[in-house]
């Protein structure tokens, strides 16, 4: 007796339209801010082992702050796009969740576990959690970035604010720069690195779960990519993905 293919199988390579421009252009300048901001990250972090000296420290510190602030200004214009995006780049099509996602999540799992994995035009049930979990850790970065960046370097939004609270009796705080300790007021100097101090252990152990979560993120786009196919990696290129089976989320 001849077996009947399965009716999820499509009889011929199918095209979809996955990811939108902006999408693409946002994942690919999101990648290289944030590499470039592990890179000097992890330069920071070691900066005495590295024997850096006051001015290199100030250095590394812009530069760090100058991609930070191309992955803040980059990650804002996603999450508005989120709003005006398709039914793939949109929120629904980003966050877990919503009328019958758990029964969505079971079934992926399931057919992975079987070796006939569904698959999808946008982010699979599984996939919308790492991602909003990548999201998460990006706004804390962000959030917690620009906070640093005011107490170490005086630069905006918070820098003129901090600049004010340091700045010693008589001097402008326009002209407070790092490193000008003539300019500062020891006391509220202090008092003001001890308000940042939560601000930079936050900052910190986020860095070291979104490394965790980019490395799993790439793990999960290679297995994605050898187990289900659909031409993941080069969809964030080209915008489309080659499907061989119905997808669920199809238009």
């Amino acid at each position: 007796m001849t077996q009947r293919p399965s009716p999820d199988v499509i009889s011929e390579y199918k095209e979809f339209v996955a990811w939108d421009a902006p999408t693409r252009w946002f994942h690919w300048i999101n990648a290289l801010a944030v590499l470039a901001l592990i890179a000097t990250g992890l330069v920071i972090l070691n900066d005495d082992a590295l024997g850096l000296s006051a001015g290199g420290k100030i250095l590394l510190k812009s530069i760090h702050a100058s991609f930070g602030y191309v992955m803040a200004i980059n990650l804002l214009w996603r999450f508005i796009w989120a709003f005006y995006g398709d039914r793939y780049t949109g929120w629904r099509g980003i966050l877990p969740g919503g009328s019958g996602y758990l029964t969505s999540l079971r079934a992926y799992v399931l057919s992975f576990l079987s070796g006939e994995p569904q698959q999808f035009v946008g982010h699979n049930p599984l996939a919308r959690i790492g991602i909003s979990v990548l999201f998460l850790l990006l706004l804390i970065q962000l959030t917690t970035g620009l906070v640093i960046a005011g107490t170490d370097l005086f630069w905006p939004p918070f820098g003129h604010w901090f600049a004010q609270w340091v700045a010693a009796p008589g001097v402008d705080p326009t002209s407070v720069q790092p490193g000008a300790s003539d300019l500062i007021d020891k006391a509220s100097y202090q008092a003001m690195r001890a308000f940042r101090a939560p601000f930079v252990q936050v900052h910190e152990f986020a860095f070291y779960a979104l490394a965790v979560v980019i490395t799993l993120h790439i793990i999960a786009v290679v297995l994605t990519e050898l187990h289900e196919g659909g031409s993941i990696t080069s969809a964030m290129f080209t915008g489309r993905k080659i499907l061989t089976r119905k997808p669920p989320d199809a238009p």
